[in-house]
């Protein structure tokens, strides 16, 4: 089967885009060298998980060719693990501008969705069915950060609880920042973003891997406001260092004594 592309620019680079199994893959040469890699094949293969990668058809000028093509969480893997200045841009391009034109209701859909669906019935069921289910799970964490909500004495829940981490000090450790950590987490599936902080999918809640803090600040206009903001406890940071060494991705202290032991440093 042959699939059908849609195409984006960024700053004068063509991302190629396809919809496979209602998720949406990028050919992975075009994501590489518009980061500014000189060997696509060799950092594909470097920095992203082959579980996030796959082999298939692609339209092109010359032809139908048999392109790699890697997937969201492959996306972060590949940009927020590079150093190269467009890496970071290119990142929240993707973020910010490519996956919400290509998400549709919180669902991404092929181009030619709408017939796919008339022609099968079960499918736009199983569609709705899911879609529904997702908005019911977005009210239910949206009513529990509500209750979790502070309800008093705002200066003693400031205090730091002993043993949190804050996303900014884990993602130092594997030469990320914040924003950057953060949406690793969320290509992963394991944080979204809501009401301006991130919490936790339903999957890893009630694990103790994080705690809900809120915070003082003054806005630009001059106003004392308070936030939420969510640290992660020691079990939590082991968490995180135990899925994301499965997936390749270690602090960077490890991947320095990895690389005195093979000679590549």
């Amino acid at each position: 089967m042959v699939n059908e592309i849609k195409l984006f620019d960024f700053k004068g680079n063509q991302v190629r885009t396809v919809v496979i199994g209602s998720e949406p893959y990028f050919v992975g040469k075009d994501v590489a060298t518009a980061i500014g890699y000189l060997n696509t094949r060799k950092a594909i293969k470097d920095h992203v998980n082959p579980k996030y990668q796959r082999e298939e058809r692609i339209v092109t000028p010359s032809g139908v060719q048999t392109m790699t093509v890697i997937s969201e969480p492959g996306i972060y893997q590949l940009a927020g693990q590079s150093k190269l200045p467009s890496a970071e841009p290119f990142q929240d391009w993707v973020y910010e501008q490519v996956l919400p034109s290509i998400r549709k209701d919180g669902a991404y859909l092929a181009p030619k969705t709408a017939e796919e669906w008339l022609n099968n019935p079960d499918l736009m069921i199983d569609v709705l069915t899911r879609y529904k289910q997702s908005q019911k799970e977005i009210q239910r964490l949206y009513d529990e950060n509500a209750v979790m909500a502070p309800k008093a004495d705002y200066t003693d829940k400031m205090l730091s609880n002993p043993g949190l981490e804050t996303t900014s000090m884990i993602a130092k450790n594997y030469g990320y920042s914040a924003v950057q950590f953060n949406r690793l987490l969320y290509g992963f599936k394991i944080q979204f973003r809501q009401g301006g902080t991130w919490v936790l999918y339903s999957k890893y809640q009630d694990k103790g891997y994080t705690h809900i803090e809120p915070y003082e600040y003054t806005n630009s206009d001059g106003v004392h406001q308070v936030r939420n903001t969510m640290k992660w406890t020691q079990k939590g940071a082991k968490f995180l260092y135990d899925f994301l060494a499965d997936r390749g991705i270690r602090p960077n202290v490890e991947q320095l004594s990895v690389g005195e032991l093979d000679g590549t440093n």
